[in-house]
């Protein structure tokens, strides 16, 4: 039964990678229930202005065949588990959440960070994630939640979402299929924003990858200042309102930080850690 449970998370998992499979450095196929060996992507250059891209290994999604009641993730870590409903989840760096079934519902308490669900069908049960105050519903469909100090980021990429803020329960908001919407905590107003394209390039962490279209080199450190020890500075606020172009590994600050400096004509000082960028 195990088995079988790994593999048909094996087979879903195409979805959450935009539909690709990659074969391993080997030329093979990735083997259900192993954690899989980094294949090799291919260069992929900026789109503005060729600064060399990132080819490196992926280092993948742990496939679990068991079903546990609560999911943490390390630092750069990003796993893909099935829950005992047949949902599937998968979880950002740094994050944890915890999955309970009840006579009425299914519920998932995101107690840090991130995580990207795609939910099996029941009527008779909603899916519903608690992060903070907030409360995000579906029945079936595929979504994202992520945990900041203020409230909380929900993203849908399947179906449609009902959100609220404990309290206010009555007053709940619908977001549909490639919109995204900022739950605050204090709420009880949710707006909503049709964003597909953005969906996408926000959601590209489930491959291993930050992807940047306009986005500022002060983003692009934040972010993947999330998955990795060695964190990058940005020394001059002007230059951190840079924006970039270009496909990244999130697992390889240095790299970023050589390209990016190319690109805008920085210093690059790496200092055990830190890797510092300032203006030439």
């Amino acid at each position: 039964m195990l088995r079988a449970e790994a593999a048909l998370a094996y087979l879903d998992r195409g979805r959450a990678l935009g539909g690709k499979i990659a074969d391993n450095e080997r030329g093979q196929a990735e083997v259900p229930g192993e954690e899989v060996a980094a294949p090799r992507f291919g260069r992929r250059g900026f789109l503005a202005a060729s600064a060399g891209a990132c080819a490196a290994a992926f280092t993948g999604y742990t496939i679990l065949g068991r079903q546990p009641d609560t999911i943490a993730t390390a630092l750069g870590e990003v796993r893909r588990v099935p829950l005992a409903d047949g949902s599937i989840a998968s979880v950002n760096t740094a994050s944890r959440i915890a999955f309970a079934m009840r006579d009425t519902r299914r519920e998932v308490s995101l107690e840090d960070g991130e995580a990207w669900f795609q939910v099996a069908h029941d009527e008779t049960k909603p899916f519903v994630v608690a992060a903070g105050r907030v409360r995000v519903q579906a029945i079936g469909t595929a979504f994202s939640v992520r945990r900041r100090d203020e409230g909380v980021d929900v993203l849908v990429t399947e179906g449609v979402v009902e959100a609220w803020i404990v309290g206010h329960e009555t007053r709940r908001t619908r977001i549909a299929a490639g919109s995204m919407s900022f739950v605050a905590n204090t709420g009880p107003e949710i707006a909503t924003s049709e964003a597909s394209p953005e969906i996408e390039r926000t959601l590209a962490w489930r491959n291993g990858e930050l992807i940047l279209n306009g986005q500022t080199l002060a983003y692009a450190a934040a972010e993947l200042n999330r998955y990795n020890r060695r964190k990058l500075v940005i020394e001059d606020d002007q230059l951190g309102r840079e924006t970039l172009v270009g496909y990244f590994r999130t697992e390889q600050p240095e790299k970023f930080a050589r390209a990016a400096g190319a690109m805008l004509d920085a210093d690059i000082k790496i200092e055990g850690d830190t890797i510092r960028l300032s203006r030439r």
